[in-house]
């Protein structure tokens, strides 16, 4: 890389940093999860840490807030949380949260299936590679690939 376009890509990831924060203030999002699962509440937690407004709701079944939001069985993970009509399933990094509320798209909300080792509340490392899905408000749709995490090219 040559040496002018290493202070202009750090200036970038510097701007977008701000709008990631900017995007964050004072959204509120709410994390459903099990009273039992302690990497939903690291999740939580972090994103709290972001600068979002946080409320946890223990349920012991995740079910009927996954049927109402229009999580699909096969793109669950952990836990479901709501922000600005839009679902986040599982341990979605705070970055494709970001992508979400900056761009709104048409979309049922954003997915992160089972469990990822590294993800937000799984580790945190942010090399870990992983796919964040795009669902589609239309049950017919399948999901596409909306975010990818971690050094995947």
């Amino acid at each position: 890389m040559t040496s002018y376009k290493r202070p202009l890509l750090s200036a970038l990831a510097f701007l977008l940093s701000l709008t990631a924060a900017a995007t964050a203030a004072g959204e509120d999002v709410t994390v459903y999860k099990t009273p039992w699962c302690g990497c939903c509440h690291m999740w939580a937690e972090a994103v709290k840490r972001a600068g979002y407004q946080v409320t946890t709701v223990d349920l012991e079944n995740l079910s009927q807030v996954r049927n109402q939001t229009g999580v699909p069985s096969e793109m669950e993970g952990c836990h479901v949380a709501v922000v600005e009509g839009y679902f986040l399933e599982g341990h979605v990094p705070l970055e494709a949260v970001s992508k979400l509320l900056a761009e709104r798209p048409s979309i049922a909300g954003i997915a992160v299936p089972g469990m990822p080792q590294g993800s937000l509340g799984m580790g945190d490392d942010p090399a870990a590679t992983y796919e964040v899905y795009a669902v589609p408000r239309d049950a017919s749709g399948s999901p596409s690939v909306f975010y990818r995490s971690g050094n995947q090219g």
